[in-house]
């Protein structure tokens, strides 16, 4: 194929460059009277002047000299002189000094070898004379470009004034796809399947358009934060061999009124070229929130029109085949439903907290760029850390690593893990922080209770060590390993409650008066009970009834004020009848409540093997206990309780 020949396009900038020159040119040489100059000695300047060559002499300040020779003396100053071309013949030198100078024309005016002028001037300056002139005019345009420049986005194509309403979107292709696949995605296998299905159908649309089946409009990922919802959309990037354009909810936001309508156009224009594609849009809350039903309250019309903008073009009265829209989420409640109909969003897809097994796979994943030691296991590190997400396995595994280098360890190991999760549920040890012996009595009783109430307590989480060393804002913690539960009974969140309010109770009974350090029991407590009450319907006088309310813009209780007392007396009844339980229980065991106090007091730290050497094995064996037996209870460490600083309680 022969080489195609490039037309070169017609710049501009040669012709102001050319226009400039000559003015330039023009400015310095006076526009062209021909001048014929030679450079002589001072002593040829001297013998010049006597001979009455010359007509006129000017000094300047920098003692240069020019002497303007007569049209007929020009002959014996330059050769092969042309006849009448020159003008103005010239002759300069520089003068050794001006007192002597002037002494020699006097003389020679005497002898009548000069009878010209003799005048005195400044050197002029054409260099300064140019940028006085004409520096302020190339400022101006400069400034101009310049501005002009910003406002249309410059050479880098980021968006101006005059690029404002164009979609901020990143595309991905085939020269630059994510090396994210579904590999790096561990777990989610449900949400996995369902946008894989997404990725076949834009392989191979044929499969499935031979059933009759129509290609889905809009995927949504609706999961708490850190769970991978960006993360597999990504690997869906990385996966489909079609354009994938990507950004955010805020990216359509911005101050001017119709940005966001027109971004949401250009969006789709684009995608409709590039069609079939997959539009991801993350965190589409910020654009897609439920529209205010009354106006006059404040609502962002410039957000509602790019939701109507972004509503007509998924499912409009235009078409968009082959554009599949995928969105993230954790805020699901708040967005607007007729964005979540059928035809628009047609799947939401739930990506969860991952469970135990799954927590494995995520661990596997994230643990690959380490150097381990043998002595990690990853079973029991999924067993550790239930609750947590993906995001924050990324965390425990990279300050596990960092907790290593800090004390030079050529390999991470099983206790490093350890006091990783330890770091990131309770806080930095501070072992330096000072307490008083009262103080550090009053923790150790608080506890205590918390330990002797577990203890005995069916429901109650297992009992894993208890501490009294200070970690954050936390003045001393109890650590459980609670049971991974789909649902919850009453009398399980009872006894969760009654262990909870054994720090306080204890108080009470041994020392006699209660503290400040109870503070974040008392508000996990009182919002457990509300829950169980107002919205589980588990109290006996407001019983299988449910107050809770989804309605963001409504700003009245769904209960009368009747019944709200009602809530706050039930909500006293049940704090009350536990927190009584939990001094009986404390009174029946008191000797052992004391022993674990004082060996809690000598050292810091007790494991569930010391608790069981005062109280005895545990009356009420877990599932968990069942399962993995006692060996391990050293191992799992996860925090329920904590004793705080009243600062640590208001936040």
């Amino acid at each position: 194929m022969a080489n195609k020949i490039k037309k070169t396009k017609f710049s501009f900038t040669w012709f102001y460059l050319v226009i400039g020159g000559l003015l330039l040119f023009f400015y310095v040489f006076d526009g062209g009277e021909k001048n014929l100059v030679k450079e002589q000695e001072y002593s040829e300047l001297t013998e010049l002047i006597s001979k009455g060559y010359v007509e006129e002499i000017v000094v300047y300040d920098n003692d240069d000299i020019e002497a303007l020779l007569y049209k007929d003396s020009a002959k014996h100053v330059f050769e092969n002189v042309p006849e009448n071309t020159v003008t103005r013949p010239m002759v300069i030198s520089t003068i050794g000094s001006r007192d002597n100078f002037e002494k020699f024309i006097f003389e020679e005016k005497e002898k009548g070898n000069f009878d010209g002028k003799l005048k005195y001037d400044k050197k002029p300056d054409y260099l300064g004379g140019f940028f006085w002139n004409f520096m302020p005019i190339i400022v101006l345009v400069a400034l101009w470009i310049f501005i002009m420049r910003k406002m249309s986005g410059g050479a880098a194509g980021q968006g101006g004034v005059f690029n404002v309403g164009k979609s901020q979107a990143k595309l991905f292709d085939k020269t630059n796809t994510p090396n994210i696949t579904f590999k790096d995605v561990a777990g989610q296998a449900g949400a996995k399947q369902e946008v894989q299905e997404i990725v076949d159908f834009l392989k191979s649309p044929q499969k499935y358009t031979e059933l009759g089946g129509k290609i889905p409009k809009g995927a949504l990922l609706v999961g708490p934060p850190g769970t991978g919802k960006t993360l597999l959309a990504k690997a869906v990037a990385g996966e489909a061999n079609v354009p994938f354009f990507s950004m955010s909810g805020s990216d359509f936001v911005e101050m001017f009124v119709g940005v966001g309508a027109s971004r949401v156009r250009d969006l789709f224009r684009q995608a409709k070229e590039k069609a079939p594609c997959i539009v991801f849009i993350d965190e589409i809350d910020a654009v897609g929130r439920a529209r205010g039903k009354n106006p006059s309250m404040g609502g962002n019309d410039e957000r509602e029109s790019t939701l109507n903008q972004l509503l007509t073009e998924m499912d409009g009265f235009g078409t968009n085949s082959g554009i599949i829209v995928i969105a993230a989420t954790n805020r699901a409640d708040i967005l607007d439903k007729a964005l979540l109909r059928a035809g628009r969003f047609d799947r939401q897809i739930h990506v969860d907290l991952p469970d135990l097994n799954e927590r494995k796979e995520v661990f596997g994943v994230h643990l690959r760029p380490l150097k381990l030691d043998p002595s990690v296991d990853v079973d029991i590190l999924a067993r550790q850390t239930p609750g947590f997400s993906g995001a924050d396995i990324a965390n425990v595994c990279n300050e596990a690593a960092l907790i290593a280098a800090r004390n030079q360890k050529k390999a991470v190991d099983k206790q490093d893990f350890l006091d990783a999760i330890d770091r990131i549920i309770g806080g930095l040890e501070k072992k330096t922080k000072v307490m008083t012996l009262k103080e550090k009595e009053a923790i150790a009783i608080h506890e205590a209770g918390h330990a002797t109430i577990s203890w005995f307590l069916e429901h109650a989480n297992p009992l894993i060590k208890v501490t009294i060393v200070p970690r954050g804002r936390a003045l001393g913690a109890a650590w459980y390993m609670p049971e991974e539960r789909q649902i919850t009974t009453k009398e399980q969140m009872l006894d969760e409650m009654c262990a909870t309010l054994g720090g306080r109770a204890a108080e009470e009974t041994v020392v006699g008066h209660i503290s400040t350090g109870a503070m974040n029991d008392l508000e996990r407590v009182t919002k457990q009970a509300y829950a169980m009450v107002a919205y589980a319907g588990m109290s006996e006088k407001l019983s299988n009834l449910c107050y809770y309310n989804n309605n963001e813009y409504s700003f009245n209780r769904p209960y009368s004020e009747k019944t709200a007392e009602a809530i706050d007396s039930e909500v006293h009844s049940m704090i009350k009848e536990q927190y009584e339980r939990a001094k009986e229980l404390l009174r029946e065991h008191k000797e052992g409540h004391a022993a674990l106090a004082k060996i809690l007091i000598e050292k810091e730290v007790i494991f569930a093997e010391d608790v069981e050497a005062i109280f005895g094995k545990r009356p009420w064996a877990s599932r968990s206990e069942e399962i993995f037996g006692d060996k391990d209870k050293k191992e799992e460490t996860t925090t329920v309780d904590e004793n705080t600083t009243p600062d640590a309680a208001k936040e």
